[in-house]
């Protein structure tokens, strides 16, 4: 049986000029720099058997899979499992030094960093985009598909399969914007996981790419 790939895209950089936590917020779309991401994560699968295109129903994600879609001939479909995250701290800036987390009215919310306290669960995230994941691999099977999400749920996905403690550091995450996290299948059991760049010179350049928010 030929091996299935499903690649787990990082939309491209988000135009968010007030440097808040948009998370599920509607509106966000991406910038100049992130259409040229898409493009860019488009241009490095295109030599690849992809059949199945799916995002996340939100702008962004929606934005970063259309020129994969449009140069393999296909319509992106929408899949509510691959949405950000939910985050108490949405709509709020949360930088260190100005944000909502030096007003000791929101420190409540922190209590607790293993669930979190302040969004959805890591096991909820794990489960959702897990079982995304494999209606993507029976969807593909034998070729490969492409879903577009958000930086925590690939990053949470990528730690189950691994099988490491879903809570962890945020900025330890290997999910950069236009990532590519592929897992690869031999029938239904993960084989490997290979991760890339192709956005890599664009985020070299943005003042911003390196600390994106509600991403």
């Amino acid at each position: 049986m030929a091996e299935t790939v499903v690649h787990v895209l990082r939309h491209g950089e988000v135009y968010n000029p007030d440097g808040i936590l948009y998370g599920r917020l509607p509106g966000f779309r991406l910038s100049e720099l992130g259409v040229q991401m898409a493009k860019a994560a488009a241009q490095a699968l295109a030599e690849r058997t992809v059949v199945h295109v799916v995002a996340s129903p939100l702008e962004r994600a929606q934005q970063t899979a259309e020129p994969i879609a449009a140069q393999f001939g296909l319509s992106v479909g929408v899949d509510e499992r691959l949405i950000e995250s939910a985050n108490w701290f949405e709509g709020k800036k949360v930088s260190p030094g100005d944000g909502s987390f030096r007003d000791p009215r929101n420190w409540w919310v922190l209590r607790d960093p293993v669930t979190p306290s302040w969004g959805e669960a890591y096991q909820v995230i794990a489960e959702r985009m897990f079982a995304a994941l494999h209606a993507a691999r029976v969807a593909a099977e034998g070729r490969e598909a492409v879903l577009v999400s958000h930086q925590l749920p690939i990053w949470t996905l990528r730690r189950h399969v691994e099988r490491k403690r879903l809570w962890h550091d945020p900025r330890r995450r290997q999910c950069g914007l236009a990532s590519l996290t592929s897992f690869h299948f031999d029938g239904a059991k993960i084989a490997g996981i290979g991760y890339s760049e192709p956005a890599a010179h664009l985020i070299a350049i943005s003042p911003t790419a390196r600390t994106a928010k509600g991403a």
